[in-house]
Parts: C-alpha cells; sequence; structure tokens
C-alpha cells in the first residue's frame, strides 16, 4: 500500500474513518497513519478527531473508529 492508494480510495469516499482505511487496506492503523499524516502536511487531507463520530465524549470508543480523513481537493 502507498500513499498514492490512500489518495485514490479517499478521492473515490471523500470521507473515511481510520478504521475503515485500515480494514479496505488490511493492514494496522498504525501502518497507515503516517501516510495520511502525508496528505494532511500537504493541505489534502483534513483529519477530524472525533467531530464526525460520537458525540457522547465518553472515551469508551476505538479511537481508530471516530478519526475520521476527509479528501478536500
Amino acid at each position: 500500500m502507498t500513499p498514492i492508494e490512500i489518495r485514490k480510495y479517499l478521492q473515490e469516499r471523500k470521507l473515511a474513518t481510520l478504521h475503515d482505511i485500515a480494514l479496505h487496506f488490511r493492514m494496522p492503523a498504525q501502518a497507515i497513519i503516517p501516510m495520511l499524516e502525508l496528505w494532511v502536511d500537504k493541505g489534502k487531507v483534513r483529519k477530524h478527531s472525533g467531530k464526525l463520530g460520537c458525540a457522547k465524549g465518553c472515551c469508551k470508543c476505538d479511537p481508530a473508529t471516530i478519526e475520521t480523513y476527509e479528501w478536500l481537493s
């Protein structure tokens, strides 16, 4: 899996959780985060931490299920 493959996936979906991306590529979330951060640093992806996920704020959810990435361009 490459940053280009992540770009293509996010361009098609527009919005995806870290968990969904990890499942799609069959990789641990921790291995995908650096490639996502590459696109965040370039201004192509926006990271939403919990804003679009669970609104309860109870911290019981797996962070990967509420950490969302949005393709901007």
